[in-house]
């Protein structure tokens, strides 16, 4: 392996530890952030997966979520309760079952991300526009790379 080989690879290492490091805070920091609302951290999951991709199934939400049906039902029924979602029969077939978003869930999901962006905004004080600028572009890059593969 050349010098140019081995930089390289160790620039990888770096950045993807950078990349576990920094999600595992922004995830931490978000738990705290959940502390002043009455949900847990899957059902902010759950309800993140509705308010960005729309109403679905429990199958393809317990897919999304890595979770079994049993488990999403449980939690769905939670939050059916909270009146966070509500079960929504389909209009061109009957036997399926949608979750739908309401209002309550999509509320806190918004004050929840807007928090976490104020907690980026106030880490990146210290960035210039330019740097910010970069390295939004940079991962922009890495994130449609990832996505085609």
């Amino acid at each position: 392996m050349s010098l140019t080989q081995s930089s390289s690879g160790e620039a990888v290492a770096d950045i993807e530890r950078n990349l576990r490091h920094i999600d595992g805070i922004i995830k931490q920091k978000g738990r705290e952030i959940l502390n002043d609302y009455m949900i847990t951290p899957p059902q902010f999951i759950a309800l993140h997966s509705l308010y960005e991709k729309g109403d679905t199934t429990i199958g393809d939400l317990s897919s999304r979520m890595f979770l079994a049906c049993s488990t999403t039902t449980d939690l769905i029924d939670r939050m059916e309760k909270s009146r966070l979602v509500e079960r929504v029969k389909d209009t061109k077939d009957r036997r399926i079952v949608r979750i739908h978003l309401l209002e309550e869930g999509e509320n806190i999901i918004k004050d929840v991300i807007k928090r976490r962006q104020e907690y980026v905004d106030g880490v990146l004080n210290n960035f210039s526009a330019e740097e910010t600028a970069q390295l939004n572009n940079l991962l922009n890059k890495m994130h449609i790379e990832m996505k085609a593969e």
